[in-house]
């Protein structure tokens, strides 16, 4: 059986004490395992980050610029191979891995402008012969905790600010689609990043729990559910280290009256059906206002058929399996206990019958959903859109606004004032106006308010250069040395 190795010091390293499974979610099977990491190998990986450290922080920026366009090279030569790795491991469609890896290239492209982002500021003759200037620098040993629904994409997000920056890294992917972050590591490696710069080290609890304890790393990035999140937040805050963690999400997508009906009917089913909703952006509530409820449920009904479920590699294939048996089941019973909390089950993916031993669910439509509810109030992360009904605006705006995730929101009308209006009072970190799942580019920040972020800062972008760096001010003065003189005093202002 095929095993995924860690990846330290630019080497890969197999031997382990344990191992975990590694699924074919469209088949069922194990084919593959991966070494899970020891305490010990955990303290090997941050050694080599620690080592290669004073070497990568003073590279001049030019060289670590060339890197980056190396590395945007080989991942768009590649982008075919690293995706079918997704798909065997994930179980995505094809197209939907390749549409991963490009959003992830757009962090990589951010990274080649570290030159200007690490600018810094200057103040000339703040007092008499005194003048002032920042600069920005790494923070040191960063870890990145990354989750399973994006195992190229969310790795991409960090590692490529956190290097650009002069940091070493070790990364933490989820076991249970490891192998994109080792060929990651490793277009790295061929792109001329210095060996210890980028660690791969897989595991499980014990791992996670070995970084946040360890004194040698001095940042932690992760994405996940909230519980997680909070837990990540709270041990590696306490450890003294810098900690941004984004947790779970109940994206609503407002439809007032007004709206394109066949534009917002499209957009529900891509962004709620699409990598079988395993994606913390997924739309999974529809927010009907007024008279259009009724036909907006029709409309998203109709179209729901005509989904074609398959294995990924099919071409024909619109949406794949979910990650695990176990996710699959959860999934499934917040569709069959909905009536019983009073919902309206309008499609009942759970009945679906596939002739596969594969990890497969069709898609389910939960209608008359309300807060208070399961299936209302839990991040289910599966391929369940719930339609909640209310009757205006402002009772949208705050059903959206008293719900305890905060990471996207969207809004289709075809007036420019409501639209504007919820801009500004949607207490959410992503807004879409008639765009539903509204990821910022790549220069722009991601993440969300509420519990779907603990900690001050957003994920890539702007913000990760904040993150990844600290601030220092220098004040100077150069006196003439024919007139200097000892004064141990502060500089007057005159």
């Amino acid at each position: 059986m095929q095993q995924i190795p860690h990846y330290i010091n630019g080497t890969r390293v197999s031997d382990a004490e344990r191992f975990g499974p590694v699924f074919n979610p469209a088949t069922g099977e194990q084919e593959k395992e991966v070494a899970l990491a020891s305490p010990s190998r955990v303290d090997e990986a941050v050694s080599a980050a620690e080592a290669a450290l004073p070497g990568w922080r003073s590279a001049s920026l030019a060289k670590r610029a060339a890197v980056f366009y190396k590395v945007r090279q080989l991942l768009t030569e590649r982008k075919s191979e690293l995706a079918a790795i997704l798909t065997s491991e994930h179980g995505k469609v094809l197209s939907d891995a390749e549409g991963e890896i490009s959003r992830g290239l757009e962090n990589i492209e951010f990274a080649t402008g570290l030159g200007h982002m690490l600018k810094g500021e200057r103040s000339e003759q703040v007092s008499t012969g005194v003048d002032v200037h920042s600069i920005r620098q790494p923070v040191g040993v960063v870890a990145c905790i990354t989750p399973f629904n994006f195992p190229a994409m969310v790795p991409l997000w960090m590692i490529g600010s956190a290097i650009a920056c002069g940091n070493t890294v070790l990364l933490k992917p989820s076991e249970k689609d490891p192998s994109s972050s080792v060929f990651i590591a490793e277009l790295f490696s061929e792109a001329g990043l210095p060996d210890g710069v980028l660690n791969v080290v897989h595991g499980d609890r014990e791992a996670v729990e070995t970084i946040l304890d360890h004194p040698g790393v001095k940042a932690v990035s992760f994405v996940g559910s909230t519980p997680i999140a909070k837990t990540i937040y709270s041990r590696a805050a306490a450890n003294g280290k810098r900690v941004q963690a984004l947790g779970g999400a109940k994206n609503h997508m407002v439809v007032l009256p007004d709206a394109d009906l066949d534009m917002a009917a499209d957009a529900a089913i891509s962004a709620a059906y699409g990598s079988a909703g395993e994606r913390c952006m997924a739309i999974s509530v529809i927010v009907a206002v007024g008279e259009i409820a009724d036909d907006l449920v029709e409309a998203v009904r109709s179209r729901m058929t005509g989904l074609t479920i398959g294995p990924g590699t099919d071409p024909s294939s619109e949406m794949g399996p979910l990650i695990t048996a176990e996710h699959r089941d959860r999934v499934a019973s917040y569709v069959t206990n909905a009536p019983a909390e009073g919902a309206t089950v309008v499609v009942d993916g759970t009945q679906q019958q596939f002739d596969s031993n594969g990890f497969f669910l069709g898609v389910s439509l939960v209608d008359h959903v309300k807060p208070g509810m399961k299936v209302y109030d839990d991040e289910i992360f599966g391929p369940v859109l719930s339609v909640v009904r209310v009757g205006s605006y402002a009772d949208a705006v705050r059903l959206v606004n008293e719900n305890q995730y905060g990471n996207g929101v969207a809004i289709f009308t075809r007036d420019g004032g409501a639209a504007r209006q919820f801009e500004v009072e949607a207490e959410a970190g992503m807004v879409g106006v008639n765009v539903p799942i509204p990821v910022p580019v790549g220069t722009y920040s991601f993440g969300g308010w509420k519990d779907s972020l603990f900690g001050d800062t957003h994920m890539y972008g702007p913000e990760s250069i904040r993150f990844y760096t600290r601030g220092k001010v220098v004040t100077t003065r150069w006196p003439d040395p024919s007139t200097s003189k000892i004064d141990l005093g502060f500089p007057q202002v005159d």
